[in-house]
């Protein structure tokens, strides 16, 4: 995968897409993948999407930071709907020592 380089905010932003909105940003949440433009990292939002919040209500909690259709993306590369592995990246990090996504 290619490293996209763009200037936000006069600041250098390098990143590996996984889609249009999901990203895993150089320096940025140790690699795990992130909201474009964000901090926010998928697993959160997922994690929260499966504890039973509804979208509707989580997008709302991110302001204008995620949109629906971040979080709609989000889930389709979690559920393995690319030629990414999203969940690899999620679980592979520190928090997820050695777990993997089979």
């Amino acid at each position: 995968m290619e490293i996209v380089t763009e200037t936000v905010g006069g600041e250098l932003y390098q990143y590996i897409p996984l889609g249009e909105y999901v990203v895993r940003a150089l320096g940025i949440c140790g690699g795990r993948p992130t909201f474009k433009y964000t901090r926010v990292e998928v697993a959160g939002a997922l994690n929260r999407l499966a504890a039973g919040e509804a979208m509707s209500q989580i997008v709302e909690g991110y302001g204008d930071r995620v949109s629906r259709e971040a979080m709609q993306e989000a889930v389709f590369l979690a559920g393995g709907g690319a030629d990414v592995p999203v969940l690899s990246c999620l679980y592979n990090s520190p928090r997820f020592p050695g777990r993997t996504d089979s």
